[in-house]
């Protein structure tokens, strides 16, 4: 398979790293470009690699989707992967149908608020802009799998193998994100793209129920204190606006679907700090005669998340708790992964949840360039089946948990 990279940053540098190492014993990669806007760094990752035949270098804007499709048919790439900012999300996308290859992304095209009630009624839905295109890639026989990192990705791999493998009946889904990470130095250095963070956080989150379909909330509601495994503990957690609750009702029977993410007091209080101030607006405002978006500049003002592994300490835990019931008993589990950024960084160099973000793409690339993943169409994860998926976890480094819940039975 040859796979165009299209964005080298934390996650981006961290597939290649991930591919790099997985195709030493398993050779199912034939070539990966590294393409960024930023030539520079492109070529510092592929030093790195010290690959350049296997993983080369070049230079491409996100934005312009004739670049792209040059560029993947110079190549002759079997698939691209969209490793930036949702934003740029369209042109890829749309890049990728017209040169006849597969396209993979980490998060879908983006929400827009309901212009009259967005804490209760979506407006248009994270993905909808891709689904509306379903019939396009399945014309064509190609394959658009969105959503295939951690959180969307793996998250839903684990929905869909409890559904198979666990319950007989399933109540809620819910993705449970927590971790005690912590930023040596910084009094604010989110661990994450902070375009894609304040994008997710500040927009009305998401909620599905079978009776009610898709409705919205207030950022940040309904705080629950959840305990995550492996020495993370108690961590409270709010409803955040996330993928998975557009992609696991498509393809996992259950009766409600939630994200909630352990952001912390203070993280939360942060990103309320830049939405009062009008810094979370992606749109662009003049400055002394420049148009510039203030949300990019509150980006260029933190520290790039691929820098902080060597000043992060601690564990960061994704996971999707299912409730439900088995041969007739109420059950609950909670099926997680858990990354340590000390072992990441020792291994890969990279810090924890850039690195735990990597690892499934890569899998799945490899699982669709064996033919086990084979489809056509705008699909998520849960489309799939889990077991070959989660077969490949140990031979990534990548192990998962799965952890019995109390199940606290109420009177009638």
């Amino acid at each position: 398979m040859k796979v165009l990279l299209i964005g080298v940053g934390g996650v981006g540098e961290s597939i290649a790293l991930i591919a790099q190492k997985r195709n030493s014993s398993s050779e199912w990669l034939t070539q990966m470009i590294l393409a960024d806007q930023n030539l520079a760094r492109a070529e510092q990752v592929a030093a790195r690699l010290g690959d350049p035949a296997r993983f080369p270098a070049a230079q491409v804007e996100a934005s312009q989707k004739d670049d792209i499709v040059a560029l993947a048919l110079k190549h002759e790439v079997d698939l691209i992967m969209n490793a930036c900012d949702p934003r740029f999300n369209i042109p890829i996308f749309n890049a990728a149908l017209e040169a006849g290859c597969h396209y993979m992304d980490m998060a879908m095209t983006l929400s827009e608020k309901h212009l009259l009630e967005p804490n209760a009624q979506p407006g248009v839905k994270l993905g909808d802009y891709q689904f509306s295109h379903d019939s396009d890639w399945k014309a064509k026989g190609q394959l658009a799998l969105v959503g295939s990192g951690v959180e969307p990705g793996l998250a839903d791999v684990f929905a869909k193998y409890a559904e198979q493998h666990l319950f007989d009946e399933i109540d809620e889904v819910g993705i449970r994100d927590g971790s005690n990470l912590q930023v040596a130095g910084y009094e604010f250095a989110p661990n994450f793209s902070i375009w894609t963070t304040i994008e997710e956080c500040l927009n009305p989150p998401l909620i599905w129920e079978q009776a009610r379909g898709w409705y919205t909330t207030l950022p940040f509601s309904e705080p629950e204190m959840f305990e995550f495994p492996e020495g993370i503990g108690l961590v409270e957690c709010v409803n955040v606006e996330h993928e998975e609750v557009v992609l696991v009702p498509r393809w996992v029977k259950t009766k409600r679907v939630t994200f909630k993410y352990g952001l912390g007091g203070r993280f939360i209080d942060y990103l309320k700090m830049l939405h009062a101030m009008g810094l979370d607006n992606k749109n662009t405002v003049r400055v002394n005669g420049v148009e510039v978006a203030p949300r990019d500049v509150v980006a260029a003002c933190l520290p790039n998340p691929a820098t902080l592994g060597d000043k992060m300490v601690g564990k960061t835990c994704a996971g999707t708790w299912v409730k439900g019931k088995k041969d007739g008993q109420p059950r609950e589990v909670y099926i997680y992964q858990v990354a340590d950024n000390t072992w990441t960084m020792t291994h890969y160099g990279v810090q924890a949840v850039v690195w735990q973000t990597a690892v499934s793409p890569v899998i799945m690339m490899e699982l669709i360039s064996q033919g086990i993943w084979h489809a056509t169409g705008v699909l998520g994860p849960e489309a799939f089946n889990p077991d070959p998926f989660m077969a490949l976890m140990p031979a990534y480094e990548f192990p998962y948990g799965i952890r019995e819940m109390q199940v606290i039975q109420q009177s009638e």
